[in-house]
């Protein structure tokens, strides 16, 4: 009887730890539904303008890629820049969650895409 008194604390212990952990895992699932729209606004709202900004620094000013990213504002390290200098359009991404496209056309500046215009590409 002695062994079973020994080995009820940690199977105790284990059971409020399993329960801790999926209340965390829980919690923080409940946030991150919570604020998905949210995150995805700020996602689009970073790629439209990373994408227009870029695109202008790029193919108006005549700047590189690399000083551009100088003209991000603090906190968009997360959208990735594709440049495709052939059609002198730049395509911002958040990954799976946004992506914008700007086109040089001239003398109309820097155009951001529409949907119908990307799935056209």
């Amino acid at each position: 009887m002695a062994t079973e008194s020994l080995n009820r604390p940690k199977k105790s212990r284990m059971r409020k730890l399993s329960i801790s952990v999926l209340l965390i895992i829980a919690i923080i699932l409940g946030y991150i539904l919570y604020n998905m729209a949210s995150f995805t606004g700020n996602a689009q709202l970073g790629t439209a303008y990373a994408s227009h900004i870029m695109c202008s620094c790029r193919y108006i000013q005549g700047r590189s890629l690399e000083d551009c990213q100088k003209d991000f504002e603090p906190g968009m390290d997360i959208v990735h820049i594709s440049d495709d200098p052939t059609n002198k359009r730049l395509t911002a991404s958040v990954t799976f969650l946004s992506e914008a496209v700007a086109e040089y056309r001239g003398d109309f500046g820097c155009i951001p895409l529409s949907e119908e215009e990307i799935d056209a590409l």
